[in-house]
């Protein structure tokens, strides 16, 4: 079939996604570990959309210490990289902004899981993986399920062409940011250790 000439054709209504595997982070990694599991044993935790795990107290990781600042310096760096992305995609100069950020860790043992949810009122949200809960490195570990926040385009336009939810293995070091409006999940773990997650949420004031 011959093409039509003067058409235009792009894609509209897309989901930003930068996930970044951060260099060096094995001893930022046993220092958060060792803190968080420290603070699990002294505090209740929450139960939210976690099931069977272990989650923090919302705040900015004081009690990780000087790990949790530089942990803080990644994530502000992590949500500037995207926004300057973003507005550049827009071909838009973005100016400096003001941001509200949240943070906890999760800590989830074999069976635990989080069920699909939003989070409303941010503009960004993330993970950051400490440990993977798996002595294997081979393993595959318990993926997060980012999902189309549009489910009827992957299940009934072209549904061969286009993913209803994309997986990210949980590789220590590795941090994902996404808009908060983004339904995700993680399935029960089955690892043979825990697994140690460190989620927020970044808020550009004024929101939205």
């Amino acid at each position: 079939m011959q093409a039509l000439d003067g058409v235009r054709f792009g894609n509209l209504f897309g989901s930003p996604v930068l996930d970044h595997h951060w260099p060096e982070s094995t001893g930022l990694n046993g220092q958060l570990r060792e803190a968080i599991l420290v603070h699990e044993r002294a505090s209740p935790g929450a139960a939210l959309t976690n099931v069977g795990g272990w989650h923090s107290e919302t705040g900015t990781l004081g009690f990780c210490g000087q790990a949790g600042k530089a942990l803080v310096q990644r994530i502000m760096a992590m949500t500037n990289e995207a926004t300057a992305r973003l507005y550049a995609d827009h071909d838009t100069p973005v100016a400096a902004l003001d941001w509200t950020l949240s943070v906890w860790a999760n800590v989830s043992r074999r069976g635990a899981f989080n069920k699909m949810h939003t989070h409303p009122g941010a503009t960004w949200s993330g993970v950051y993986y400490v440990d993977s809960g798996d002595s294997d490195p081979a393993a595959e570990g318990t993926a997060i399920h980012l999902t189309d926040p549009c489910p009827t385009r992957s299940g009934s336009f072209f549904p061969a062409l286009t993913a209803s939810n994309i997986l990210f293995k949980p590789t220590p070091g590795l941090m994902i940011l996404f808009p908060s409006y983004m339904p995700h999940t993680v399935m029960p773990h089955n690892g043979d250790g825990a697994r140690i997650s460190i989620a927020f949420n970044v808020r550009k004031e004024p929101f939205p």
